[in-house]
């Protein structure tokens, strides 16, 4: 049996951005994030808190998160080996908020686990890989492995 072994150097960035409000309205942005390598986006809805996604894990594929509606906490853990990783592991937590814009960055090499923190949660999700190519580098584990 192979034991995958991955570290990576990078690590978990935000990437902040800002509003400006005048009579015509509220415009939200993120002027850094450089979408040079996105290939793909979707949508994430949380109608309720009460909903956990976890975790889901890519040792070359990079994501980028936006939320665009209310607010989600983001758990972000760097697995010590991909088939059995240490459940000691402590993730790294992110308050991501529509009402304060800007872009987690994940690298390769990590897993992440979410929830809303809003019931009504939207946000949206940035991938450098195809649907076929994330498929292939896909690390699941059950929503308790580590503790969000």
């Amino acid at each position: 049996m192979r034991t995958f072994i991955f570290v990576t150097m990078l690590k978990p960035t935000f990437i902040s951005g800002g509003i400006h409000t005048d009579k015509r309205g509220i415009l939200s942005f993120v002027n850094d994030f450089d979408m040079e390598a996105v290939r793909r986006m979707y949508l994430i809805e949380h109608p309720d808190t009460a909903i956990i996604r976890a975790w889901q894990g890519h040792q070359i594929e990079q994501k980028w998160f936006l939320v665009v509606q209310g607010s989600f906490k983001i758990a972000v853990v760097q697995p010590d080996n991909w088939l059995q990783p240490s459940k000691k592991r402590v993730p790294e937590i992110f308050i991501l908020s529509a009402d304060k814009p800007g872009v987690l960055h994940i690298p390769g090499g990590y897993a992440t686990g979410f929830s809303a923190t809003e019931a009504g949660s939207k946000m949206m999700v940035f991938s450098d890989a195809t649907i076929e190519e994330s498929k292939k580098d896909d690390y699941r584990f059950e929503a308790d492995y580590w503790k969000i």
